[in-house]
């Protein structure tokens, strides 16, 4: 009997080196509409933040302003903004974010 032994295919491919992308701080800033429970929630839905996080977060901004949320890829971080402005625009709140390179 004979065995057929099938060695695989192997494809040797260069790898390229690509730049990564340039990072940017993500900054909320305070409104007089938006409520803070919905803050807290944008910012754990969107943001991926715990809860205490977001409460932290959400206070500075209440209290100073504006407050650092998180540092994400420019393209991230614009993608996480316009999802908090579409939820923040379904409930008709100007909840309004910044992005400024690190």
């Amino acid at each position: 009997m004979n065995k057929l032994q099938v060695t695989p295919e192997i494809e040797i491919t260069e790898e390229t080196k690509t730049e990564l992308e340039p990072l940017y701080r993500v900054i909320i800033h305070n409104d007089d509409v938006t409520p803070m429970d919905f803050v807290v929630r944008v910012l754990t839905s969107v943001f991926y933040l715990g809860t205490d996080r977001a409460m932290d977060i959400m206070l500075t901004a209440h209290i100073t302003g504006v407050a650092y949320v998180q540092t994400l890829p420019k393209s991230e971080a614009e993608k996480r903004i316009n999802k908090a402005y579409f939820a923040a625009g379904l409930e008709g709140y100007p909840l309004h974010f910044s992005i400024e390179p690190e």
